[in-house]
């Protein structure tokens, strides 16, 4: 582990030095993913891509990708695009990045599962933020709003989100 590893501890997330309260998944932490089961994964993942509403933030930093009015994402495990980014109009189950709340105004894509999704082992697997502290996820990690901005402006492609295995 190095400074620059997100790392989830029994208190929050430990990056550069800080921690940082968080929320995961409200099935708990899972060694064996499953879609809809609510856990966050264990094992050490990569941030992907990070993406935003430009109606509502600034960019945050030169990487960062705005979200579009169309944009989805493929929770449907009978899809081939199951676990990637796709657009509107779209017949199979998925998620919309575009959101009237603010939870996606600014998220980081994860390699759970990504390139190469298995179907079934669990979809969707982002960093955003809370909806208010201690209120679980779907198996994401959030934090507060200015905490996830601050983390957006520190981390680079391929920062490793670590979560240690239960």
């Amino acid at each position: 582990m190095t400074p620059n590893d997100l790392v989830l501890t029994p208190n929050g997330v430990l990056f550069r030095g800080q921690l940082f309260p968080c929320s995961i998944g409200r099935g708990g932490l899972s060694n064996s993913k499953r879609e809809g089961d609510g856990a966050t994964p264990t094992g050490v993942h990569r941030v992907t891509g990070m993406l935003y509403r430009a109606d509502r933030i600034a960019a945050p930093t030169y990487w960062a990708r705005a979200i579009g009015p169309r944009d989805l994402w493929s929770d449907d495990v009978s899809d081939k695009d199951y676990n990637h980014l796709v657009s509107a109009p779209y017949a199979y189950s998925h998620e919309k990045l575009r959101r009237a709340d603010p939870l996606y105004d600014l998220v980081f894509t994860t390699d759970w599962n990504w390139p190469n999704a298995v179907a079934g082992r669990g979809s969707a697997i982002f960093v955003h933020q809370w909806r208010r502290p201690g209120y679980p996820t779907e198996g994401c990690v959030a934090f507060r709003r200015e905490h996830l901005h601050w983390i957006a402006r520190h981390i680079a492609p391929g920062t490793r989100l670590i979560i240690p295995a239960v």
